[in-house]
């Protein structure tokens, strides 16, 4: 049989429940990524493989989401919901186009791999009409069950439906099937009588193949790959598998986290060689960590980029935009946004650094802010290669401070200062003999009940 290349992939993205939220159920995240996002992500792509995503009526976010992800992303409406299948159907026009396979998937499994859509792609190659993903489930109760003779599937049987002996087997149907592209529609098709709902279930086609004479066949995998979401709980719980799989993925990867429990990953983190995650640390989507970074304690970051051998933290906030040159060392209760420190700088403490770009090897005392926002645009501040910018400084953008520049503690800069010049801007200093005396005597009176 020649090889099988071919692909049009249908997403099913009904929303089922809402979870309680005005946000539809395939894109609440978990590790930083949408749910659609991860199944799109662990489905086939390329040349071969077109994508048919079916949603709701008012749900272009969905759609926008998808296209997002794959550009080539085409959607198509459900108006009704009349089950799996009639959703299917939905993208008549994609499956009518007789890729060599066709795969039905759904956007809220998100723990769903790669390997396994190749797994299930993998009968049809020998012949079968149908290939039905399933898992066993440690408390089947609810699940339609996969009923085999050998190694063929007969039929999906529903749990209402289900004989006390069908009841006991485990093997449950997770829904995600893959057809022969040349009968996927004919097989569809022929789920033509609703069930007493009025609705079409995909699960029929499993008889309508026996009927045809061809051949259906189960693939399994674990319960934890096809784990749906219908809650804000299982979104938790799915959150937490994908953690682990994180953790343990960077784990092996050599990077060293002390409490892995307590370190929270994006799907997409990026990890160099011999870095060190300390306990607490969160790190959002779009983050890349470079070989022998430490992230400590307490720490958030969110797209951004940290150079070899850089320091982060404890208590640190990276947020979208950062660049952290090698060797930088950002230190507690420092926020940094949209601003590149290159190579060497030191933010030791208690500082804000926005909209900036800040020289190799300068040193940012504690307490300096560039105070990027007038209240109605954000402004630039540069600094110079070796700058020293002393305790409880504002630098207030748009300004330059330039190369080798020395900003004397507790200065309002809002000029630039030219390479190697010494800027100080304070008020003069008064002293008053004796006015702290003073000024307790008078508050000691005020606060006195009155005829005392």
């Amino acid at each position: 049989m020649s090889a099988r290349s071919s692909l049009t992939i249908v997403l099913a993205a009904g929303e089922g429940t809402r979870m309680q939220s005005s946000v539809p159920k395939v894109l609440h995240a978990v590790a930083g990524q949408s749910l659609l996002a991860h199944v799109l992500g662990a489905a086939p792509n390329g040349a071969d493989a077109s994508l048919a995503v079916v949603i709701g009526p008012d749900h272009r976010a969905v759609a926008d989401e998808a296209r997002r992800i794959r550009p080539d992303a085409a959607s198509f409406i459900q108006r009704e919901r009349l089950g799996t299948a009639h959703a299917v159907l939905a993208a008549r026009e994609a499956i009518v186009r007789g890729a060599d396979d066709l795969l039905v998937v759904f956007g809220d499994t998100p723990l769903i791999s790669a390997e396994t859509f190749a797994r299930l792609r993998a009968p049809l190659r020998s012949g079968a009409a149908l290939a039905v993903l399933g898992f066993r489930a440690a408390d089947p109760t609810g699940y339609g069950r996969l009923l085999v003779e050998g190694d063929r599937l007969v039929e999906i049987r529903e749990h209402a439906d289900a004989t006390p002996a069908q009841r006991a087997t485990k093997l449950c149907n997770a829904g995600v099937m893959a057809f022969d592209g040349r009968k996927a529609l004919r097989i569809i098709d022929a789920i033509g009588n609703a069930n007493s709902k009025g609705e079409y279930y995909l699960t029929d086609a499993v008889g309508v193949v026996r009927d045809l004479g061809w051949e259906a066949v189960v693939i399994e995998t674990s319960e934890d790959e096809v784990r749906g979401i219908n809650t804000k709980t299982q979104l938790a719980e799915a959150e937490a598998v994908m953690q682990a799989r994180l953790r343990k993925a960077a784990l092996e990867a050599g990077v060293t986290l002390i409490a892995p429990e307590t370190v929270y990953l994006a799907a997409d983190t990026s990890f160099g060689k011999d870095v060190t995650i300390e306990p607490f640390v969160v790190i959002g989507p779009g983050v890349a960590i470079a070989d022998g970074a430490v992230i400590h304690s307490f720490s958030h970051i969110v797209q951004a980029s940290i150079g070899r051998h850089a320091s982060v933290g404890p208590y640190a906030r990276l947020r979208p935009g950062t660049s952290l040159g090698d060797g930088a060392r950002i230190g507690n209760f420092v926020e940094v946004k949209a601003a590149t420190l290159e190579a060497g700088v030191k933010v030791n403490h208690l500082s804000y650094i926005g909209d900036a770009h800040v020289g190799a090897n300068s040193n940012i005392g504690a307490g300096t802010i560039t105070c990027n926002y007038d209240g109605f645009s954000k402004h630039r501040t540069t600094i110079g290669e070796g700058a020293f910018v002393g305790t409880n400084s504002s630098l207030v953008a748009p300004v330059k401070i330039g190369n080798g520049a020395y900003i004397g503690s507790g200065s309002v800069i809002t000029k630039d200062v030219p390479d190697d010049a010494m800027a100080v801007e304070r008020s003069p200093q008064a002293n008053r003999e004796g006015g702290a005396k003073r000024y307790r005597e008078l508050k000691t009176r005020e606060k006195s009940p009155k005829g005392s």
